[in-house]
């Protein structure tokens, strides 16, 4: 059985994620589901034992059913935020994310066929120019990919209320 890298403590969730930025045509690549209503990375937990450059691409594979080549770590992010609905209702969270680039495969075409935690997970390209008019987390992810960005940025994002 396979553990991600994460912590529950009373009312107190940590997690370590790999997770991916994928563009293509101009769009960036994100996954919804059936229930909640906003749109958030590619990516997942890092299982203990495995590299955030591993997690990534099998997390990569795991949604969209395609292999993705890594290209570069671009983000180490750190997320404060509570969360108010489902497994995590009343928590408060704290993730540690490394968002790697993956190489771009000169097309949108998926093979995706995704279930996280027993619902069905949809993969949406979204322009970048139009990120803000959709909820979609990281929150960051539209100035990054509009930015001249170089080296690996470190972004913390304190979504608490």
């Amino acid at each position: 059985m396979k553990y991600d890298c994460g912590i529950t403590k009373d009312k107190k969730w940590f997690r370590y994620r790999a997770a991916a930025i994928i563009v293509e045509e101009g769009c960036v690549l994100f996954a919804g589901n059936e229930i909640d209503d906003y749109y958030y990375s590619i990516g997942g937990g890092v299982h203990m034992g495995e590299t955030a450059e591993d997690a990534v691409k099998r997390e990569v594979y795991e949604e969209t059913g395609v292999h993705y080549e890594v290209e570069r770590l671009a983000v180490i992010h750190e997320n404060f935020f509570n969360e108010n609905m489902g497994t995590l209702k009343g928590m408060d969270c704290h993730e540690v994310s490394f968002y790697f680039f993956m190489k771009p495969r000169g097309t949108k075409q998926l093979n995706s066929d995704s279930y996280s935690q027993g619902v069905r997970e949809t993969m949406h390209w979204i322009p970048i120019e139009d990120l803000d008019k959709h909820k979609a987390f990281p929150t960051f992810m539209k100035d990054f990919l509009q930015s001249e960005y170089s080296g690996i940025e470190h972004i913390v994002t304190d979504e608490r209320v």
